[in-house]
């Protein structure tokens, strides 16, 4: 089997994040990372907090930490929700670790060394009273286009215009306030990204065909646009250094690297961190280094990653000349919105993870989500989807299934898997009905088509109610208590079933499904075809418990509690 390389689109460092960078990126990586280990494969799924670039100082700033101080706290507040929703991450690390100032410093030398990095003259915003250039973000002021006071130097956040700062009226420095702003020379790295637009070119076509539409078609916009030079220093006080050995003078001036320069070399980075917590038992570099044939490489990310991860990075690691893994496959998502408007995490628009999980517990959330991926395009949340699926998935499909399964059964028969008659033609009829759903299950999977794959989930869950509708055990048992004691042991044979395959959907409703059972030795990762035809993991005998209810219904008063805390609408 091929080992698996999943690396998440790295969140920012400046805040939590709301469902929807959840939802595109992270969530659907670690549902495939877990039902890839369930399948026996080795998976290797790494993340990292992106702590570099002008908002991340500006955060800082305004909170009054130092950055090194700010980011530290922000990446422990992030994996504390992470660990909420149940991300099973083998390493979440930090862009700003000094793994990552080593490869990235690594990368621009071997880019420098085949002539792929040159130094320029442009022209920047300085301000007098910082005793600094300014990035672009660094400057505020307001917008030409639509009057917008708070419009920044790279874009106006109000009507989305990408800007230049010299484009401003009045502007100022986002550090001081001072209007005592100059424009002056300074010199930058730029990667000479137009010298490795045929390799790139090549290196897509080679691969656009197996991807999702959306990742090849902006992959090929960008390229049939061309690739142009790109700056990647900056003036800051935060990032990777420019090394010294190489640009002693711009070292000396404390240039750093652009954030979207070392933030995509921080998965090479978080591998070496992971790494070099057990270095005797972990090599990063055989999941990186001359690996094409040994690991597949998968990346989950929103669109406006796209371009960085199917064209920027990929120069990148054509550029230095040595065999580093280059993604296999690009996963991208739409957006998903909030009632159709943007979440936003500057303006606190939507629903933001952390308050997620003080609402409900994760796995309601991971499942909505997944269910509604925005896959082929942009999705909408609202609070009476939300309500709905839940009410008619988790609680009503699933939930109600278990605990009547489990109650009536314990009620009648005690607290042991009733033994009851032998299978006959209804369970037949069940047991290819659950391995036909499984295989189309499987193969979603595999394809990682995730809402496909939730809808053949709630099917495997529909078909244990149309059994338990079919046989209706609370008649059976009138007449024939054999016959209702084979239908609940083969109900509570699918319940465990369900356990097993539906845990990289709802790991903690999973996890509780299954101890319901008191198997001596439940080392299930998966179910067979064979087995699931059979249904027999659970024979006669075991002792089993009713777990407390899966998933409470919501009612009509939480909806209105949750639109009157969140609003109905994106405004």
């Amino acid at each position: 089997m091929a080992r698996h390389l999943i690396t998440s689109a790295l969140p920012y460092i400046n805040g939590i994040k709301h469902l929807g960078n959840m939802v595109g990126s992270m969530l659907p990586a670690d549902v495939y990372s877990r039902y890839l280990r369930q399948r026996g494969h080795e998976v290797l799924y790494i993340c990292a907090t992106d702590e570099h670039g002008t908002p991340a100082e500006l955060a800082a700033k305004e909170q009054g930490l130092p950055v090194d101080e700010f980011c530290a706290q922000a990446h422990d507040a992030q994996k504390a929700v992470y660990d909420g929703f149940a991300l099973a991450f083998d390493y979440f690390g930090r862009s700003s670790s000094e793994q990552n100032v080593e490869i990235t410093q690594h990368f621009a030398r071997r880019l420098n060394e085949n002539g792929f990095i040159e130094e320029r003259a442009i022209r920047q915003v300085y301000s007098p009273t910082d005793g600094r250039f300014l990035p672009d973000r660094y400057v505020e002021g307001t917008c030409p286009h639509c009057g917008y006071d708070k419009a920044r130097g790279d874009q106006c956040e109000n009507c989305t215009r990408v800007l230049d700062p010299t484009d401003l009226i009045n502007p100022r420095s986002a550090i001081s306030g001072s209007t005592d702003l100059e424009v002056r020379e300074t010199k930058h790295l730029f990667l000479l990204q137009s010298k490795l637009q045929h390799e790139v070119e090549e290196w897509v076509a080679a691969h656009e065909e197996e991807w999702p539409q959306l990742a090849a078609s902006i992959a090929r916009k960008w390229l049939n646009e061309g690739l142009h030079d790109r700056a990647i220093t900056r003036d800051l006080d935060w990032g990777v250094p420019v090394p010294s050995d190489t640009w002693p003078e711009l070292a000396a001036e404390g240039k750093v690297f652009y954030v979207w320069f070392d933030a995509p070399i921080e998965y090479i980075g978080a591998t070496k961190e992971w790494a070099d917590l057990d270095p005797e038992n972990r090599d990063w570099k055989s999941w990186w280094y001359d690996v094409d044939t040994d690991v597949r490489y998968t990346e989950f990310m929103a669109k406006d990653n796209v371009p960085f991860h199917t064209v920027m990075f990929p120069a990148t690691e054509l550029g230095v000349r040595e065999p580093w893994k280059k993604v296999d496959y690009v996963k991208a998502f739409n957006w998903l919105t909030y009632y159709g408007g943007k979440f936003s995490t500057s303006q606190k628009r939507g629903v933001f993870t952390d308050q997620a999980l003080d609402i409900l517990p994760a796995d309601y959330w991971r499942y909505f989500l997944i269910a509604n991926a925005p896959e082929s395009d942009d999705s909408s949340f609202t609070w009476e989807h939300f309500t709905a699926t839940v009410n008619k998935d988790l609680a009503d499909t699933l939930g109600n299934f278990v605990n009547r399964v489990l109650s009536f059964s314990k009620k009648r028969f005690g607290e042991e898997v009733p033994a009851g008659g032998e299978p006959g033609e209804a369970e037949a009829k069940l047991g290819e009905e659950i391995a036909r759903l499984l295989a189309e299950y499987e193969s979603q999977m595999e394809a990682l088509q995730f809402r496909k794959a939730a809808a053949a989930l709630r099917a495997l869950w529909s078909a244990g109610n149309s059994y338990l509708e079919e046989k209706a055990p609370w008649l059976e048992i009138k007449t024939d208590k054999d016959g209702a004691a084979l239908t609940l042991r083969t109900a509570m044979n699918l319940i465990h079933l369900y356990a097993v395959v539906s845990e990289p959907f709802i790991p903690a409703t999973s996890a509780a499904m299954r101890q319901a059972f008191a198997l001596k030795d439940d080392t299930a990762t998966w179910v067979t075809a064979d087995e699931a035809r059979t249904l027999t993991a659970l024979t006669p005998g075991i002792p089993f418990t009713v777990p407390p209810v899966l998933f409470a219904k919501l009612t009509d008063e939480d909806l209105e509690t949750y639109k009157e805390r969140f609003g109905g609408s994106p405004e």
